[in-house]
């Protein structure tokens, strides 16, 4: 929570700006959102999975999430344009820093057989993408209440130039990087 932010401030500018030698502080690269985005194809079908799916991204973020639309009609996929397909959230200040926490410190050591998150899936400009097969890993998902397993995206934006600053600011962060 604040002690993240704190953190961040003191402890992660300090080795960054000592590692890449910045001339100004607002070199720094530092996160700017991440964004939680669950896809649920069943949701043509029944309209009510979406709620259900809401709610539970609600319960993870902390924060109420938004469905997300389709823009095109496939009709291979029996889908038109509009339906509602899925939902999202986007965390930024306090609550992207108390989320940052909670997944790195209690919900990814919940993960059977886990030995760290893949260092590998950055997108060249510093965000780094990570998917979770089961929304069951977070402490605020009872599991009796959950209808369906559902996995979900999460996206770190950061103001990082190149991918090795991302990686060196979300290890100092506290990401479980796999060796």
């Amino acid at each position: 929570m604040a002690r993240l932010r704190d953190y961040y401030k003191s402890e992660v500018v300090s080795a960054l700006q000592t590692k890449y030698n910045y001339k100004s502080v607002m070199q720094i690269p530092k996160i700017d959102k991440i964004v939680i985005n669950v896809g649920c194809g069943d949701a043509k079908e029944n309209s009510k999975v979406i709620d259900a799916v809401i709610n539970d991204l609600s319960l993870i973020a902390g924060q109420k999430a938004v469905p997300t639309y389709a823009k095109k009609s496939v009709a291979n996929f029996k889908l038109r344009e509009g339906m509602k397909i899925g939902a999202k959230v986007t965390l930024r200040g306090e609550k992207m820093y108390e989320f940052m926490d909670r997944l790195f410190n209690f919900s990814l050591p919940r993960v059977r057989d886990f030995k760290g998150i893949n260092p590998n899936a950055f997108d060249g400009r510093g965000n780094y993408s990570l998917g979770l097969k089961e929304q069951l890993i977070f402490p605020e998902i009872e599991y009796d209440k959950v209808e369906k397993i559902r996995g979900m995206d999460i996206c770190f934006v950061t103001t990082a130039q190149t991918d090795d600053e991302a990686r060196e600011l979300l290890t100092l962060m506290g990401a479980p990087f796999s060796k």
